[in-house]
């Protein structure tokens, strides 16, 4: 991976001994000045303790540390996690100078175990000690659990005339669906903004992205996803002209991160984008979309690369939504599999079949009814998932 880092900021990753493998497993983000920061925490009503306490440090709108561990989600664990979790940011408070309250904390792993402290504290004099400028890759790597691959990604755009920089690293490989933040994602910019244009344009960035994938239908206890802003560019994001320029440039760091989640799930061998057009309303489709995404039928149709389109038309029926199945027609790629309701035949079906080959495609269904429209990004599920999950603790 390239070396790149974010003006402004400084990062690192380092082993604790979390991982029983020697991998990184702590990482930590540092603001050279007081950024400014916004959030998108999981719905899932349990949440771990990280989650408690990042969600109200993070309403202040201020930011100068997140500290982040894997193999450890510090979740089901009572008062003495969140004491945990309040002991990791001052660890870091500490060391680098700097008021307990301006440091997050995220934590991802297993449920229901204590936090091994003793080796925390010891890791977090080393990991400020390794802070550096120009290589997001190591706290990439310290946030992996099932991934096979550390995830980062920089863009550079231009509001009013002035350059700024977005960099952006996430992991999740399983317990993803759209129910935000499906993961943890870390995103740092050298722009300027108030805590509450960060906000806005994170919410939206996040549900055209993060919110707009699926692996396996289940949503963590432990997602969580910031945005922090350190100004050192001198690029104001205040006008709305900049507010979307920055906006197009968020959006495509947090669309090509959803993309390689997807691609490295667990056990995942394609990728599929899932359309959903010619609905009565967009909800209509989102709705739909849900379904067919979701649906452990057609994913492992996809897995076997069966052109089973009558799983892809039973899942859109189940959905909710308004349908009318006389007006349904489904493509694979280019190739129309299904006209007013009805399979176009043995042909169409073996041309689909060698889309189904690919490592990529999209399925476009159409209701027919009116403009609205929706589209997610989900998976197969192959056996490899299954194995992966059954012995996840071990």
């Amino acid at each position: 991976m390239e070396r790149f880092g974010c003006p402004g900021f400084k990062t690192a990753g380092v082993h604790a001994g979390l991982k029983k493998n020697g991998a990184l497993d702590l990482g930590l983000i540092w603001a050279e000045q007081p950024a400014t920061v916004a959030g998108v925490f999981t719905r899932n009503l349990v949440q771990a303790a990280p989650v408690q306490l990042t969600r109200q440090r993070t309403a202040t709108g201020r930011c100068r540390a997140v500290i982040v561990n894997s193999k450890n989600a510090n979740c089901c664990t009572g008062p003495g996690g969140l004491r945990d979790a309040e002991s990791m940011t001052g660890l870091v408070a500490r060391t680098l100078g700097l008021g307990d309250d301006e440091v997050l904390v995220a934590s991802t792993g297993v449920i229901g175990a204590p936090m091994p402290m003793d080796k925390i504290t010891a890791a977090v004099p080393v990991l400020c000690g390794a802070l550096v400028a120009d290589d997001v890759e190591a706290l990439a790597r310290s946030i992996m659990t099932t991934d096979t691959v550390p995830k980062a990604v920089r863009r550079r755009g231009t509001a009013d005339g002035r350059d700024f920089t977005v960099v952006g690293v996430a992991k999740g490989a399983g317990m993803i669906r759209p129910d935000m933040a499906t993961l943890l994602c870390f995103l740092m910019t050298d722009a300027q903004a108030t805590a509450d244009v960060l906000q806005t344009a994170l919410s939206a960035g996040v549900e055209r992205s993060l919110n707009r994938l699926t692996i396996d239908g289940d949503t963590s206890t432990n997602d969580t996803c910031l945005l922090l802003a350190s100004g050192v560019s001198g690029t104001l994001i205040d006008t709305n002209g900049a507010r979307e320029a920055f906006q197009r440039v968020l959006d495509e760091v947090l669309i090509d991160l959803a993309r390689r989640l997807v691609a490295d799930g667990e056990g995942v061998t394609k990728v599929v984008t899932v359309s959903v057009c010619g609905a009565q309303t967009d909800a209509d489709a989102r709705c739909i979309v849900d379904a067919v995404a979701h649906s452990p039928l057609v994913k492992t149709a996809f897995f076997g690369q069966d052109a089973n389109w009558g799983r892809i038309l039973a899942a859109a029926g189940r959905a909710g939504a308004k349908l009318d199945p006389e007006r349904l027609a489904l493509f694979f790629d280019d190739v129309q599999m299904v006209r007013d309701g009805v399979g176009c035949g043995p042909t169409a079906e073996a041309a689909a079949t060698a889309v189904l080959k690919k490592d990529a495609f999209t399925v476009t269904l159409d209701l027919g009814l009116g403009l609205g429209r929706a589209e997610m990004l989900t998976c197969d599920f192959s056996i490899d998932y299954v194995k992966i999950n059954a012995d996840y603790r071990s």
